[in-house]
């Protein structure tokens, strides 16, 4: 994290100086014993006095790294997830344990229950406070339980060790995890439900939410992984055998996360990508979703330690270039626009051009994924360099300034 953290801070401070001199003040960019024309129409930054070298290293190491991320996020979604489809269902509804997480959120939880479909009849509430819950028993986690996990994780290794589950699978919900059309589900140790997060208070972290389902595009090829890059909580199913064999008693921010890239490190199991909608609020507001990614980032670069040398790097990689791609927006792209250059200004151009369209692209894919009767939030697409800073910014609190313990995302109640 501290890398992460160092380089961060310095390529930021590196552009942001370097940004602000070449377009207010070019004469000090460009170094000394030069001025620049008053009729200049461009500037040039290829001098290696003044801030120019280190503008030009700054721009081209951040288009250059959130461009292959982008290619690897291109690779992994058209070549290795190409063609994915979810396994036949092959497990009923009554081979299903439901275990639904929450703080105290009766209503909230209320919804959910209401939600599931006749044949999940074997629903429990693990909450950290007694609620009252129609068509469900709720269970309270004990204070003097004691684990490694914390917060959300401990609730479910409590929940493994006390319920008693003769399912095949249990099947874990967050509180507000509205599911839609669920029939059961594939022959899979791990089954990761989809998701369409719902409006709520914002409608900007709703926007950076749609973002952030175009890039979970990247999900289909999971599957086809040895080591999923992700999970999400908010619909998972665990296979009953593996749960016992994994376990959820480690301390991690991201527990679902860490619980996959446990179990797949120490046992032969498989994953699926199922067709089963759940419908999770976004964050209320821009203060929620930027403490929700933050602690999403910090996470995933604490529990990443845990994989083989090649993924913890690809995960510590890919964190770092999403908490940089703002700047694309920006920063590079602007500064292309301006006519600002640097060396091979033309490839320069085109690569942060192309960075540019891929965080359009992205948005798009977004709305596509909900659907004909939210393709009005195309007209948003104006909004997508604002989004994509809302989306990211999380991200860089989680590098710079990582939470120190487990924070659930306000929850407004209502489908």
């Amino acid at each position: 994290m501290n890398t992460e953290r160092i380089a961060l801070l310095a390529v930021t401070v590196a552009l942001l100086v370097g940004g602000v001199a070449t377009v207010f003040a070019p004469s000090i960019v460009s170094g000394p014993g030069s001025a620049p024309s008053q009729a200049a129409a461009t500037t040039t930054i290829v001098d290696s006095g003044g801030l120019a070298p280190l503008l030009g290293i700054a721009l081209w190491g951040v288009t250059l790294l959130f461009g292959a991320t982008a290619l690897s996020w291109l690779v992994l979604t058209t070549v290795m997830g190409a063609g994915y489809e979810t396994p036949p269902t092959e497990y009923g509804l009554d081979e299903i344990q439901v275990r639904i997480l929450t703080v105290d959120a009766a209503d909230v939880v209320q919804d959910t229950v209401d939600s599931l479909p006749e044949g999940l009849d074997d629903v429990h509430v693990i909450a950290e406070s007694p609620i009252d819950v129609s068509e469900a028993s709720v269970h309270v986690v004990p204070e003097e339980f004691s684990c490694r996990a914390v917060r959300k994780g401990r609730a479910q290794e409590w929940a493994r060790q006390a319920l008693t589950c003769e399912r095949e699978f249990v099947l874990y919900l967050d509180e507000d995890s509205v599911v839609e059309s669920f029939e059961g589900l594939p022959d899979a140790d791990i089954v990761q439900l989809r998701e369409k997060p719902r409006r709520t208070g914002s409608n900007l972290s709703y926007l950076a939410d749609i973002y952030r389902m175009g890039v979970q595009f990247e999900q289909r090829a999971f599957a086809r992984l040895s080591i999923p890059l992700f999970a999400w909580g908010g619909g998972i199913a665990v296979r009953t055998e593996v749960e016992e064999q994994t376990t959820w008693d480690r301390e991690t921010l991201v527990e679902d996360t860490a619980f996959v890239w446990a179990a797949f490190q120490e046992f032969d199991v498989t994953f699926a990508l199922s067709d089963a909608v759940c419908r999770n609020e976004a964050p209320p507001s821009l203060y929620e979703i930027l403490q929700q990614r933050r602690r999403w980032a910090a996470g995933n670069v604490q529990a990443s330690t845990m994989l083989p040398r090649r993924y913890e790097l690809l995960t510590r990689v890919r964190n770092y270039a999403w908490a940089l791609s703002p700047i694309v927006t920006l920063l590079v792209v602007p500064l292309s626009l301006l006519s600002v250059t640097i060396v091979y200004p033309g490839l320069f151009f085109v690569a942060s051009m192309g960075l540019g369209l891929c965080t359009l692209g992205w948005f798009l894919l977004g709305v596509f994924y909900y659907g004909d009767d939210y393709r009005y939030w195309v007209l948003a697409l104006p909004l997508a360099p604002v989004i994509t800073v809302i989306h990211s910014m999380g991200t860089v609190m989680g590098i710079l300034k990582p939470p120190e313990t487990f924070r659930v995302t306000t929850k407004v109640g209502g489908k």
